[in-house]
């Protein structure tokens, strides 16, 4: 072989090793580019957990404080409203008081206290239970006593002891009555 060729030669290894060279830096290039990339995903979405674990931990904290002021403050209107009775009531003690009262004037205020009271506790789903001349029922009435009546049907209510309330249709107290035999 003649120097010329064996220089050619060695010139076309040299370029073939400049090409490899150039494509392996270009690899190492994208590759370097492309975990530069990975790694800014990462973090983005690392810090995107953050923040939603941050908020979930804030909207329990805003329930749990929802949750205390509802508990705490849910009895607000049925408060306000018994006021109304207070106040009928201290002025019926007042009207009592006064030397011009009469016992039919007490009677008066005592019982339009008595229907803003029951007014009042209708407004929040409290109900009356007043079964005069109803069959007796044990879910909502206890018996004081039986009487023997021939003249009246029997198990039915007699009288009425004391007026019995419920609270949205569940039984508060039962209506305390005495029953026909």
């Amino acid at each position: 072989m003649t120097k010329k060729k064996a220089q050619e030669k060695i010139e076309e290894k040299g370029e073939d090793k400049n090409v490899e060279q150039v494509t392996t830096d270009e690899q190492s290039d994208d590759l370097q580019t492309q975990l530069e990339e990975a790694q800014q995903s990462a973090k983005d979405n690392w810090d995107k957990a953050l923040r939603a674990q941050a908020e979930m931990e804030n909207l329990k904290r805003r329930n749990a404080k929802d949750l205390e002021n509802a508990h705490k403050f849910a009895l607000d209107g049925f408060v306000k409203a018994l006021l109304e009775v207070k106040d009928s009531l201290t002025m019926g003690l007042k009207t009592a008081n006064e030397e011009k009262a009469t016992i039919e004037h007490i009677i008066e205020g005592s019982e339009m206290t008595d229907k803003v009271f029951l007014s009042t506790m209708e407004k929040f789903g409290v109900e009356t239970i007043n079964p005069k001349g109803e069959p007796f029922n044990p879910e909502f009435h206890e018996a004081v006593t039986m009487l023997p009546m021939p003249d009246q049907r029997s198990n039915s209510v007699l009288e009425v002891v004391q007026i019995g309330f419920s609270l949205n249709g569940r039984l508060v107290r039962p209506a305390m009555v005495v029953v026909v035999q």
